[in-house]
Formats: C-alpha cells, sequence, structure tokens
C-alpha cells in the first residue's frame, strides 16, 4: 500500500512532463518512489462507488497474477478519491511506438512478440489454476509495453 502523499512525490506531484501514457481509464504517470524504484503509476478517472468496488476487485484479480510477460502490480494507493495502481515501469514503449515512429524492430523480433502476447492471453484467459479466468478485451499495440529485450 502506498500513501497518496508518497505517489504524489514519486510524480513531483503529477507533472505534466511524468504523463507516459493515456488511457480510457485514466493517465499513467511515470514516478520514482523513495527507495529509487521506478514505477508507473495510473491514476483512474472513475469517483463513482461502484466503479471503485470494480476497482478494488481489479486490484484483487491483479495481485494474483504471475507471468513474465504480464505486467508486475507493485502496489495501490486507497487514501485518495480517486483511485491509484502502481506497476512495474517498462522502459520501451509500446509495440505502437515502434511499429509506427521507431521503426526498429525487426520481423523475427515482431514474431517474438507476437508469440509472448499469445502466451500471456493464454495465461489470462485460461491457464490460471483455481482463479476466474481473466479476458483482457482491449488488445492492441498500445497496450503491448516492451522491456530494453523487446520483451
Amino acid at each position: 500500500m502506498f500513501t497518496s502523499e508518497d505517489l504524489k512525490k514519486a510524480t513531483n506531484y503529477y507533472d505534466k512532463s511524468k504523463i507516459v501514457g493515456r488511457g480510457g481509464n485514466g493517465i499513467v504517470y511515470k514516478g520514482t518512489l523513495g527507495d529509487k524504484r521506478i514505477v508507473a503509476i495510473r491514476k483512474s478517472k472513475v469517483v463513482d462507488e461502484s466503479q471503485v468496488e470494480q476497482f478494488i476487485n481489479e486490484i484483487v484479480v491483479l495481485s494474483q497474477i504471475n507471468h513474465p510477460n504480464v505486467v508486475k502490480l507493485v502496489g495501490c494507493c486507497l487514501d485518495t478519491q480517486i483511485p491509484l495502481l502502481v506497476y512495474e515501469f517498462i522502459t520501451n514503449g509500446t509495440l505502437f511506438d515502434h511499429i509506427h515512429n521507431k521503426h526498429d524492430i525487426s520481423w523475427q523480433i515482431r514474431l517474438q512478440i507476437a508469440i509472448e502476447t499469445a502466451g500471456a492471453l493464454s495465461h489470462l484467459h485460461s491457464e490460471r489454476k483455481a482463479s476466474v479466468p481473466i479476458i483482457h478485451r482491449d488488445v492492441k499495440t498500445t497496450n503491448i509495453l516492451l522491456d530494453d529485450n523487446y520483451t
């Protein structure tokens, strides 16, 4: 669990220069925690009571996922009106960026990314034992994050 103050400091009070992504569910900021870990902090747009309950359920589910090709949940902050999730920071941007802007990945690496993505989705959808399947429903190149090894 993180405090709202921890995450404000980590993002320099949600400075616009710390924004690394925007989506239908909120804004993602790059932050540096007090222990020097670099993380991604998702500030959700939801504010009504039913959505907060759904958010808490999402935390429970995400905390149970352990797969090498799924971004890990580091923690959360529940002492704010707007829920916050803290994830490991993935260093090399999105697949969309590399395909459309940087043009620096070979077809072999693209195939590797496709195989790893399919494996992660298979894990979420059907391979997790004794748990409810997770159906992603928003698979697209902007939601596929790559590390320095294009994993």
